[in-house]
């Protein structure tokens, strides 16, 4: 997700599209252990849509910013798809401002929403308190990890732990300007960024370690089967990054105006909300042969 957010009309809709030739790659990279992107399937529909958590009882809910990405409008909600793309429940959850990431601990499905988090009851999505994060100003991505969510402020350049009910800075660096995804691994926290394009992992400790830089505009993140990790840059590229750092883009869609947001990896499937055209796509990983 943007700092400079795109004001987008709900009436954008693009249709479906069936199944595609994998997206371009340079052979030498793919026979060098790159893996590729096979396009299943885009789903329209939505209005900025930003985030992707997984549902609990199947299918994935994709956070609606629909008015401006800083705007205390009431314009905001989420959408339950299925694993196929079909909308289950357009209004899953609203009546909040401009959602984005997202992620479920302990059903309950937790929504960034510029400086206070949102919370619903799993499965039928009762509204449960919301979690006011002193200072924020754009919070962003979302993860859980170590029994708390993390969530991301871009616009602060930290990340902030929920336990329960209470929020405090985790970690504030100005390695973080422009922090976007988080992705919660094992006993580490991968991170990347916007300005300085960068992908991140943190211990418990909260000590930053570059896995890899250049990647501008830095969104979300999500590892492979094969190993290394997919990172998407919102302006519409999505990268492979190899385990000793080296970065390789699979996709490139800013030609056409396809904004690629948080990038989420579930299995070999790859779920990518696409803020501009309005769209969700889903990629499966084809590993190199």
């Amino acid at each position: 997700m943007r700092l400079i957010a795109l004001s987008l009309s709900a009436s954008l809709l693009f249709a479906c599209s069936g199944p595609d030739a994998p997206a371009p790659t340079d052979p030498q990279a793919q026979s060098s252990g790159v893996p590729a992107l096979e396009k299943l399937w885009v789903a329209d529909g939505f209005s900025a849509p930003e985030g992707v958590a997984p549902a609990p009882g199947g299918g994935y809910y994709i956070s609606n910013v629909a008015g401006e990405g800083d705007a205390k409008d009431g314009e905001g909600w989420v959408t339950h798809i299925s694993e196929a793309g079909d909308i289950l429940n357009e209004h899953f959850v609203d009546g909040m401002n401009a959602p984005k990431g997202m992620a479920v601990l302990n059903d309950v499905l937790y929504v960034s929403d510029i400086d206070t988090v949102r919370r619903f009851q799993l499965p039928g999505g009762e509204a449960l308190s919301d979690i006011p994060i002193d200072g924020a100003k754009f919070l962003n991505d979302a993860t859980a990890w170590n029994g708390a969510v993390y969530v991301s402020d871009s616009g602060m350049s930290r990340i902030h732990r929920i336990d329960g009910d209470a929020a405090s800075v985790w970690l504030e660096s100005d390695a973080l300007a422009g922090v976007n995804g988080l992705l919660g691994d094992g006993a580490r926290l991968l991170i990347t960024t916007m300005d300085a394009g960068a992908l991140y992992e943190a211990g418990a400790d909260a000590t930053l370690t570059t896995i890899a830089e250049g990647m501008i505009d830095g969104d979300g993140v999500g590892l492979p089967p094969s190993g290394g990790y997919l990172v998407s840059a919102w302006r519409g590229d999505i990268f492979f990054v190899s385990k000793d750092g080296e970065v390789v883009k699979l996709l490139d869609t800013r030609e056409e105006g396809t904004l690629q947001n948080d990038l989420s990896v579930f299995g070999d499937l790859v779920i990518v909300p696409n803020w501009r055209p309005g769209t969700v796509t889903a990629w499966r990983i084809v590993d190199p042969s």
